[in-house]
């Protein structure tokens, strides 16, 4: 079959030609279209759910929106983990399916379990199924800047005019608007007037309810035409809720403007952006579709902010700080240069060694057509040019050349042998049946050690999990390359050698008649003390099982994404207004005591979807960092140390240093953001919340912890409401009431639109807060009889100030509490090892209660597990295409034996530089 092949090649070199062309065409174009990324999508088929719950309480939205949720899903198939967070006024769950499960799918089968149990969760709740995008799907962020403009002015341009342009870019999911005040039109009663005109609150909702809306009535004939009826009733202005007229009981009208007051307002706020220290922000950010092009997106997204920009107000600049395509230029930039660096190597080592110019042209002429082979079947597949497959094309660049070195070799040899002997005989072999011979005489060994390689990297190709969608990229582009050579050297690299090289004298290059005159004294040395050689491999050996117990071990090396994150945890009862005044100290003394830091952006609490669901006293501070020749430190992790210096100067900040997509990694890991994640599974939040901070005390005292926390799931302050139902029910108030009544005055009421041209206002019921604090504030409410009498609060009820939970944890249905830690200065596996160790002598978990840990050494222990498990087999593999090959046990005994001295000179290299044993370093030991 191989002859045939190197046959056909031959005789019909212009059609070879003619493919040749073919392929560089197509891998050029597989070049100008694939996707390219920092890293591969490494997230699984995941389905988020988002509730949004005004008022609630956590444990109300567990108990009455998440646990139906949950309970509901369960019966969803090929389902591998299910997660979920409540907090106020927010139900967050989240759904990962099993690899290979189609996404569109899972999002069926979600929406339909849900739009089968809406009815029966609360009334006045919204939301549903999240933007169809990955936990990695931060693409861009920017700020609206316009000293002209009020928050609320920059937060409406933002909605209502950026918001919508940039939906249209091809592979935006959507568009989360973040920090100013979202405008609403506020009814405000006034107390007193109600109370004279006897007009409940009830009433007042009715009026506004039943007087905001556009409908049709129908469609006239006149003559010959045909006319629409439209009753145009909907409120448009302040004028227009003012004038609308509200009974009593009495069946007396009234202008609501004798009884409330129209104003524009802003809806309840649950975050916040600032910027510098030097006051609040507007933000916005830009989430990518699943599978979408990052590099397009964002390069998408920047041509239509520049189209939109003549449009927006005068002096409105939008500053970006955050880029994905920065990340992907630099990820991809450093594997280019690593890559041409690799093959500008091959070309000298080639011309060195083989000493014609010719030769090392022909076996040269193998890298860019089996790079285009590679990039064309990645493109076929759909994957990515990111920082993983294009690292697994500088692996293989120098295996690539060995077939085409062995094949040129063998024709150079043969041609000069012939030559030889046509001179001496007298006669002259065809060129070409020259060149068929030599390609043929090694055909068959090149096939085999190309196969043996391939052999070799298969193990790779049974990773799962994260560690499966980060290295199976690299292996298949490997595999491509490898087959792309060997293809290759069989078909285009005859066809050329028979184009450029000519017959000559077969001498060895002077390089290599150098090395063989120093190898070869030591090799007859070698041979005279063959127990001496023995004794030193045995020692060899001896040292690396010494040493390797010393070598840690870890999942991934931490790449560096160029800017930082500080996530920051204050106290969990801290309002809006504390937590910006605090976050604007931390940003004025981080840009005070380090001069690196170029500008700083900041996210306190939730976001506008509830896409990460952080409360109050959860800031997230975007460092963008100057150029590195403007530092004045070494390195990240003395940067990092400057700035703890500072963030220690506030006590009670609990605080830990991240990266955009690291953090992102860790969250989709674990739920939760660290290297380590430790939960503690139970019924109680009261004994979770006490094991985590024993947990995390002891944790935090191992060599190598840093900016470990419990997450502060107690302490949030609660004002419960007694009703007494007795009292009420003689007074005629009813729950429903009673909570409308509550709901307007503290967080306002929304009872529909206000339609603005393309932009939809809320309507807002929003009563004037009472005088005093806390539980008087609240004791001092009023609420209005149907009669029209007033009463305070404290009439038909009690309030009372209790501690309650931030958040409730759950995971497969159990409740949970965590810990997280990052590490530094150790490995990662031996530090979980200690950790599990010490927690195990110290903690007696009470009956119910049970741990687990998650984080990257789960994924480096599984990947180790696997390849613990396949590299033998795969070593079998190759032990029998060897046998196979040589037909001697022993040679293929020999050749193994190679092996175990390899993985010496790793390890000590290893030990040297303080490197860890990670998945890419056992990637290398496979390579070798």
């Amino acid at each position: 079959m191989l002859s045939r092949l190197i046959q056909f090649s031959l005789s019909q070199r212009l059609l070879i030609g003619l493919l040749t062309l073919l392929l560089i065409g197509l891998g050029g174009r597989a070049v100008t279209q694939i996707a390219i990324d920092a890293f591969p999508d490494i997230s699984p088929t995941q389905v988020k759910i988002i509730i949004k719950s005004p008022g609630m309480t956590p444990e109300e939205v567990e108990s009455l929106i998440t646990q139906p949720i949950e309970v509901e899903l369960l019966g969803i198939s090929r389902q591998s983990m299910l997660r979920s967070i409540s907090k106020y006024a927010l139900s967050a769950i989240t759904l990962d399916f099993e690899e290979g499960t189609d996404i569109y799918w899972a999002r069926q089968q979600v929406a339909e379990r849900i739009n089968n149990l809406w009815d029966q969760l609360p009334v006045g709740i919204s939301g549903g199924l999240a933007p169809m995008s990955t936990p990695l799907g931060d693409m861009f962020m920017f700020t609206v800047d316009n000293d002209k403009l009020s928050l609320s002015e920059r937060r409406y341009l933002l909605d209502w005019t950026i918001r919508p342009a940039l939906r249209t870019v091809d592979g935006v999911a959507d568009v989360n608007a973040l920090g100013g005040f979202v405008k609403t039109y506020e009814v405000a009663p006034r107390r007193g007037d109600m109370a004279t005109l006897k007009v409940s609150t009830q009433q007042l909702i009715d009026a506004l309810e039943r007087n905001n809306r556009n409908d049709g009535a129908g469609r006239l004939d006149q003559g010959e035409e045909a006319i629409l009826v439209r009753v145009a009733s909907a409120l448009g202005s302040l004028e227009d809720i003012a004038d609308l007229r509200v009974s009593n009981a009495e069946g007396e009208t009234f202008a609501l403007r004798q009884l409330a007051d129209i104003r524009l307002g802003a809806l309840e706020r649950y975050g916040s952006v600032t910027v510098d220290g030097q006051g609040e922000a507007v933000q916005g950010l830009v989430i990518g579709l699943r599978g979408a092009n990052a590099r397009h997106v964002v390069q998408g997204v920047k041509d239509k902010l520049a189209e939109l920009q003549p449009a927006l107000p005068e002096g409105t600049e939008l500053k970006v700080f955050y880029d994905r395509s920065q990340l992907i230029e630099l990820a991809v930039g450093t594997v280019g240069e690593s890559l041409l660096e690799a093959v500008l190597l091959v070309l000298v080592v080639l011309g060195l060694f083989l000493g014609n110019v010719r030769a090392a042209l022909t076996v040269a002429s193998i890298l860019p057509l089996s790079a285009l082979f590679t990039f064309f079947m990645m493109d076929q597949l759909g994957m990515s040019a990111n920082l993983m497959s294009l690292g697994g094309l500088v692996i293989a660049i120098g295996m690539l050349v060995d077939s085409a070195i062995v094949v040129v070799e063998n024709i150079v040899s043969l041609m000069a042998r012939h030559q030889s002997a046509d001179n001496t005989a007298g006669r002259r072999l065809p060129r070409l049946h020259v060149l068929f011979r030599a390609v043929k005489d090694v055909a068959v060994p090149v096939t085999s050690g190309v196969i043996i390689i391939i052999i070799v990297f298969l193990p790779l190709m049974t990773l799962e999990g994260l560690e499966g969608k980060l290295f199976v990229p690299v292996a298949l582009t490997i595999v491509f390359a490898l087959l792309g050579a060997l293809l290759m050297s069989l078909t285009i690299v005859p066809v050329i050698a028979s184009l450029l090289l000519k017959s000559g004298h077969d001498e060895e290059p002077w390089l290599s008649r150098k090395l063989i005159s120093i190898y070869q004294p030591l090799l007859n040395k070698a041979l005279k003390a063959p127990m001496v050689v023995v004794a030193f491999a045995a020692g060899l050996l001896v040292l690396m099982a010494v040493l390797f117990p010393f070598v840690g071990k870890t999942f991934l090396p931490t790449m560096d994404e160029g800017d930082l994150i500080v996530q920051l945890e204050s106290i969990p009862s801290v309002n809006l207004g504390s937590s910006i005044r605090m976050v604007q100290n931390v940003e004025k003394a981080l840009l005070d005591n380090v001069g690196e830091i170029a500008r700083i952006v900041s996210r306190s609490g939730s976001d506008e979807i509830g896409m990460d669901p952080m409360g109050l006293n959860e800031t997230d501070v975007f460092l963008q960092l100057k150029p590195r020749d403007q530092w004045q430190v070494a390195d990240k992790a003395a940067l990092q140390e400057k700035m703890r210096a500072v963030l220690d100067l506030f006590p009670g900040l609990n605080y830990g240093f991240t990266q955009p997509i690291d953090m992102r990694v860790s969250e989709m890991l674990t739920g939760s953001r660290g290297d380590i994640a430790i939960k503690v599974f139970g019924p109680d939040l009261s004994t979770l919340n006490t094991l985590a901070q024993r947990i995390s005390h002891t944790v935090s005292g191992i060599d190598g912890a840093v900016d470990t926390t419990a997450t502060l799931n107690e302490g949030a302050q609660y004002l419960q409401v007694n009703v007494d139902r007795l009292r009420a029910g003689e007074l005629g108030v009813n729950a429903d009431t009673l909570q409308h009544r509550l709901r307007a005055e503290i967080e306002g009421l929304p009872l529909g639109n206000i339609i603005e041209h393309s932009a939809r206002v809320p309507l807002v019921l929003r009563y004037d807060k009472p005088s005093g604090d806390g539980v008087a504030q609240l004791q001092n409410s009023l609420i209005t009889l149907d009669d029209g009498r007033v009463i305070p609060l404290s009439t038909l009820a009690s309030i009372e100030r209790i501690d309650g939970p931030v958040g409730v944890s759950r995971e497969s249905g159990r409740r949970f509490a965590v810990i997280r830690s990052n590490v530094d200065g150790r490995d990662l596996v031996g530090f979980v090892e200690e950790a599990k160790a010490v927690i195990a002598a110290q903690l007696d978990l009470p009956e119910g209660y049970s741990l687990a840990w998650g984080g990257q050494f789960e994924n480096q222990q599984r990947a180790a597990a696997r390849l613990g498990l396949v590299v033998p087999v795969a070593l079998g593999l190759i032990a029998l295409l060897l046998f196979i090959t040589f037909g001697s046990l022993k040679q293929t005994i020999i050749i193994l034996s190679n092996i175990p001295f390899a993985l010496t000179g790793g390890v000590v290299a290893l030990w040297l530089t303080g490197e860890f044993l990670s998945v890419p370093a056992s990637v290398g030991f496979i390579a070798l």
